[in-house]
């Protein structure tokens, strides 16, 4: 799909997108470029960041910067956001995207394991909010994105630890909305369907599952990367300056 939308407010606006290397990251990496943004990436694929920002190096818009890091590791994450603010300068927006939705069932959790998952799907969201809120409060102003799944919506099983740190999502971005709101900074979960990137379509999605996705979503068709980026330029545009501790859902009406 091409998006037509055009935020103004968007041009020369300060973008950090986390996981921005592949998938849904890519796409919103790709999407908040051409509106003009200065954006800031951050993944622990260096091979795909790096070839993601020289490919969009010469698109309408300052192209993108990328630092490679660990998101569990929490210094690293704090050093990354540090290095990319020299190049984009204080962050206005916050798209807390990185996830993984690794399969496991309940006998092969251990402690370590379900640590694993909730630092790879919610912990660092906390730590990178933290690390940008000092710009926006000083310019009284910001939007934070925190990405959620219907997932945990539609009882899906075998993968406890995933469902559960998404769950927590919506719990982190109505605390923060509350406690940020005061300075201006508007704080939403976005939750995606089932979007078909190519992680997806590679392992995950069979001739079974495009059924059983057709018969759940009340519109058939398939949910597209694009689909979730057009959500996240609208909230972090001044377009949704009222919107605050709200959770997004875009999922063809599945949930």
């Amino acid at each position: 799909m091409s998006l037509s939308a055009r935020y103004p407010s968007l041009a020369g606006r300060s973008v950090l997108i986390t996981g921005g290397a592949t998938g849904i990251g890519a796409t919103l990496v790709q999407r908040f470029v051409e509106q003009g943004a200065k954006v800031g990436f951050i993944d622990i694929d260096a091979t795909a960041g790096q070839a993601l920002a020289a490919r969009l190096a010469g698109t309408e818009g300052t192209g993108p910067h990328f630092a490679a890091a660990d998101l569990t590791d929490i210094p690293e994450l704090r050093t990354a956001i540090a290095s990319l603010r020299e190049f984009i300068g204080p962050v206005q927006v916050l798209l807390n995207n990185a996830a993984n939705d690794e399969r496991h069932s309940i006998e092969s959790v251990t402690p370590e394991s379900w640590d694993a998952g909730i630092a790879v799907n919610l912990r660092h969201q906390f730590f990178a909010a933290q690390a940008v809120t000092p710009d926006m409060k000083s310019a009284k102003a910001g939007s934070i994105v925190n990405f959620g799944s219907i997932s945990w919506y539609l009882k899906q099983g075998g993968m406890p630890a995933y469902t559960t740190s998404k769950a927590a999502v919506q719990g982190l971005t109505r605390s923060l909305a509350r406690d940020l709101g005061p300075y201006g900074i508007r704080v939403n979960t976005l939750a995606p369907g089932w979007v078909m990137t190519d992680k997806q379509l590679r392992l995950r999605v069979t001739e079974q599952t495009r059924e059983e996705i057709a018969r759940g979503q009340c519109i058939p068709e398939p949910l597209m990367p694009d689909h979730i980026a057009a959500m996240a330029l609208f909230l972090a545009a001044d377009d949704s300056a009222m919107c605050t501790g709200q959770d997004f859902i875009v999922d063809a009406g599945w949930a």
